[in-house]
């Protein structure tokens, strides 16, 4: 601006100016977990542990779905056992809600319930009762090539052991093997790290029934009417299976007697030997290696269904393998061969005495008890074969209002047409259902 002067611009001095940073040495790397460390860390992991962490693979998925589980292992097992004992089933179920600290909630709006489940089969000896119901992965039909509801051993005590998780209590089990034999009472728990029962309690009781089981067991679920329920499951076992007496002691207080309708049990099935079309590779060594045969020859006679010695010799010959030749020493190329062998000969098919179908007469009698209906019809195929496994079909139906909605709709009066128009809706009903005209 006029009359002023400008001072001189000031000049850094060099001391001024700022340092030039030092470059920095990188980071030293922090010392990883060694190999010995890694080592120590390593532990076995038992099979209730695993399902303590994944239990939904076991069908705890959710309350609800986890509360229809339950029901359904003890039920199956009950049906099992008296089936093999050759006993007409009797079956109570009892489904209450519980009180958590305070009075009972209503049983829609309950997070807890006491499962009951009584039979009247031949009952467990005192000595596997701990074992059943508190160890998992162990049974007595895991080895046997036969049909059954149940195979791996792990229902019931599966079922136990989120009883055990969600509430902390044990599963309560009441066994006697007949009128004679004491009433045996136990308490148990799973030690989930050794996969072992664990016994709070056992003594004997007097009973008022002569023989059978009774599991109790309280877990968390939810109850819920409709698809997928308790009430649904029960309704279908009575269909599948018309020659059990059921009783159901529903957690609205009410009663419901499913009577026996069909007083034939279903066949026996049969153990069967595995079939050659129904083995893979590595399984094939395996029977190999643990078979009690000093020959090739005989232990494909005999360790498998439908090879007769005859045959035995024929798939030696393909696989280039002298039928005197130990089972032990067939391995690598050989026991390619052998498998290639196997596959490539024809073999009849394995026999299927090992099912239980149900039978065309037992399912319409389940349909006619449970399903009010103006038609009933029921079809049970022949048994088949799909890569060595025996499996049958069957298949029933119910169509119709019903007897009592039949006659409600009679009763109803007529509605006069205006010329030239239809009966809408019995056009529309014999449309969607061509068959009902026949």
């Amino acid at each position: 601006m006029p009359g002023q002067t400008l001072s001189p611009a000031k000049t850094r001095s060099p001391a001024a100016q700022p340092p030039k940073s030092q470059p920095t040495a990188p980071p030293k790397p922090k010392p990883g977990v060694s190999a010995v460390e890694m080592g120590a860390r390593q532990r076995e992991i038992s099979v209730s542990e695993f399902f303590t962490k994944n239990r939904h693979l076991l069908g705890f998925d959710n309350p609800r779905k986890a509360l229809l589980t339950c029901v359904k292992e003890a039920v199956d097992n009950a049906l099992d056992a008296c089936e093999e004992a050759g006993i007409l089933p009797e079956v109570v179920v009892k489904l209450e809600a519980v009180a958590n600290g305070g009075p009972p909630p209503p049983p829609s709006q309950a997070s807890r319930f006491r499962i009951t489940v009584t039979d009247n089969g031949p009952g467990i000896i005192r000595q596997q009762i701990p074992r059943i119901f508190a160890k998992l992965l162990y049974g007595s039909k895991f080895h046997r090539l036969r049909m059954s509801r149940g195979q791996q051993g792990i229902g019931i005590s599966a079922a136990g052991m989120y009883g055990q998780l969600t509430t902390g209590k044990p599963v309560q089990i009441i066994s006697r093997t007949s009128a004679r034999a004491p009433a045996h009472y136990f308490e148990v728990q799973i030690d989930t790290k050794k996969n072992e029962p664990l016994i709070l309690e056992k003594k004997q009781i007097a009973w008022e029934f002569p023989r059978g089981t009774q599991v109790t067991m309280e877990v968390e679920g939810r109850y819920q009417k409709g698809r997928a329920s308790v009430d649904e499951y029960v309704e279908q076992t009575i269909i599948a299976n018309p020659h059990v007496k059921l009783t159901y002691a529903t957690p609205e207080g009410e009663t419901k007697e499913y009577r026996r309708t069909y007083d034939e049990l279903p066949p026996s099935p049969r153990e069967i030997k595995p079939h050659p079309y129904g083995i893979e590779l590595g399984m094939l060594l395996k029977m190999l290696h643990d078979t009690t045969s000093h020959s090739l020859a005989g232990f494909l006679a005999g360790d498998f269904s439908r090879v007769s010695p005859h045959l035995a010799a024929e798939i030696c010959k393909a696989a280039h393998l002298a039928p005197r030749t130990r089972p032990r020493d067939v391995h690598g190329q050989a026991s390619e061969n052998l498998y290639k062998a196997i596959q490539s000969t024809k073999i009849m098919a394995p026999p299927t005495n090992c099912l239980s179908p149900i039978g065309e007469r037992a399912i319409l009698s389940g349909l006619y008890q449970q399903i009010k209906g103006d038609f009933y019809t029921a079809v049970s195929r022949p048994p088949a074969v799909y890569r060595g496994n025996p499996f049958v079909i069957e298949a029933g139906l119910a169509y119709g209002r019903g007897p009592v909605q039949a006659q409600a709709d009679q009763q109803k009066k007529a509605v006069p047409l205006a010329e030239g128009e239809t009966d809408q809706g019995d056009d529309r009903a014999e449309a969607r259902f061509p068959a009902a005209r026949w």
